[in-house]
């Protein structure tokens, strides 16, 4: 009988296989799609600061990072949870999530997205804005009518 091992990960709350994007010289559709999936999520937890930032060819683990700003341990938790869950009903499984339940800072990892959810000491301390001032800047959108 094989033993298999124990995973430290948190399970997935969607039962469907995450999609997998291609890597390229240009974002994909997909990789935009989520990272505006999970600023609207953020928004409608009233996070703050939402930022998408466009790091195509910056770096090798992501296209987009989607920065964003909660007012305490339990408002980073159900910002997070919430991104996660938004993603997840679109068929978009998380393929890390670390910071939890601490709460300082989470980061969920969506393959071409990685998404930061901060308190506001933690984001002045990591300055992923600053570090990441030359990358474009994806326009978030408000909540659309009856999403408050």
């Amino acid at each position: 009988m094989k033993k298999r091992s124990k995973s430290t990960r948190r399970p997935a709350r969607s039962s469907v296989a995450p999609r997998v994007l291609e890597r390229s010289g240009t974002p994909s559709e997909e990789a935009k799609r989520i990272a505006l999936l999970a600023a609207q999520a953020a928004l409608d937890k009233k996070a703050s600061e939402i930022e998408i930032l466009d790091v195509t060819g910056k770096v090798d683990y992501a296209d987009f990072l989607v920065l964003m700003t909660g007012q305490s341990d339990r408002h980073v938790a159900a910002i997070a949870d919430a991104v996660e869950e938004q993603l997840g009903k679109q068929g978009f499984r998380a393929i890390s999530v670390e910071g939890l339940p601490r709460g300082q800072r989470v980061l969920i990892d969506f393959v071409d997205v990685v998404v930061h959810v901060f308190q506001e000491d933690s984001r002045s301390l990591y300055d992923l804005d600053g570090l990441w001032m030359d990358a474009r800047r994806v326009r978030v959108s408000d909540p659309a009518p009856g999403r408050a």
